[in-house]
């Protein structure tokens, strides 16, 4: 890293945050750092502790503040994720801990989110009662693996029902109770190091006052998930590993983001089909399915959720980029025979695109 044109000693002047982002942004662009100017803002603004857009109004970098900026600038040139080295990530009006051990909820994702928010406030109370997983609340943990209370009494919830699956760090189920109050959240994950993350926000989230969340630790592919739910859940979000093996990804994505939350199997969707099957099952009839998938899936999962035979009002959804983003349906009020055969995705190897995950 080239050296700085001045660096404050003790007791003497700071050193302007301009000078510092200046600097920084030439060496993360260098390195192959997309936005470099406003990801060199973001690391200043989190070693000085304001928000970015203070940032012109901050006191300058000490010594040591300048220090501690060189050295997670070093390590952001090194494509280590940016949201690893501030330990957060914001995801609609969220901030959520992250790091490693789980995949940072990407700014795309907010669209599915968004889209189920909508849906849960259009849906009027339904007296809920059974229980799913441990509430996350504050000081709550469960051990990993535990499916506690499937089918047990855990309460009764006059809001809508709302199912994430592929929890990960907890953006969209985090996201959807703090938006709608009224609904009772059941989040699920496989993962033991992204159960940690999701627990330590949901307690985080309900200790500011968002309603807790249920927890619940279990394979999505597993077709005897949730069964105490089976018919009943009104909104059902999943955003699964659905990247194709072959595909190059950047290395943040490459290096530190959990392998199994990025590759969906040889075309992707080796997750997204066995969700699709469980989702027909669980969800209540009129309740609605929003998955997130590739961007060459944009024809590929339309089709699938057609040929199921219990989906109905199928729709892609495009991301702000314009490309395929999510697919959403309804669940039939009653099944009509699958279609024969599974559409197929035809496209070869390519490379990652931004935004892709």
């Amino acid at each position: 890293m080239t050296s700085l044109p001045q660096h404050p000693s003790e007791g003497s002047e700071r050193l302007r945050p301009s000078v510092a982002v200046a600097r920084a942004a030439r060496t993360l662009a260098a390195a192959g750092v997309e936005a470099s100017r406003a990801e060199a803002e973001l690391l200043a603004a989190h070693v000085l502790g304001v928000p970015r857009g203070r940032l012109a109004l901050a006191d300058g970098l000490t010594a040591d503040q300048l220090d501690r900026y060189d050295a997670l600038v070093a390590r952001r040139a090194t494509r280590e994720p940016l949201q690893h080295l501030t330990g957060s990530a914001g995801f609609r009006h969220l901030e959520l801990a992250v790091g490693p051990g789980v995949f940072v909820p990407r700014p795309e994702t907010e669209l599915l989110a968004g889209w189920g928010v909508d849906r849960a406030r259009l849906r009027p109370g339904v007296g809920e009662t059974a229980g799913v997983g441990e509430t996350a609340g504050v000081g709550e943990t469960a051990g990993v693996g535990e499916t506690a209370g499937v089918g047990e009494t855990a309460g009764v919830c006059d809001g809508p029902l709302v199912v994430d699956l592929c929890s990960g760090s907890g953006a969209i189920a985090l996201a959807v109770a703090q938006e709608v109050p009224a609904a009772r959240v059941v989040a699920v994950e496989r993962s033991p190091a992204a159960l940690s993350w999701l627990r330590r926000n949901a307690a985080d989230r309900a200790a500011a006052g968002d309603r807790p969340i249920e927890v619940v630790a279990a394979d999505v592919t597993d077709p005897e998930l949730l069964t105490g739910l089976t018919g009943r859940v009104d909104v059902l979000l999943c955003n699964p590993p659905y990247v194709p093996r072959a595909v190059l990804v950047p290395p943040e994505v490459a290096a530190h983001d959990p392998d199994e939350a990025v590759f969906g199997g040889a075309d992707g969707l080796d997750v997204i089909r066995p969700v699709l099957a469980r989702a027909a099952e669980l969800l209540r009839p009129g309740g609605v399915l929003g998955v997130e998938h590739d961007d060459t899936h944009g024809a590929v999962l339309p089709a699938l959720l057609a040929a199921d035979g219990r989906y109905e009002a199928v729709e892609e959804h495009r991301d702000l980029a314009g490309r395929p983003r999510f697919a959403t349906a309804r669940r039939r009020r009653e099944s009509v025979p699958a279609a024969p055969g599974h559409a197929e995705d035809t496209d070869g190897p390519r490379a990652w695109q931004t935004g892709s995950s």
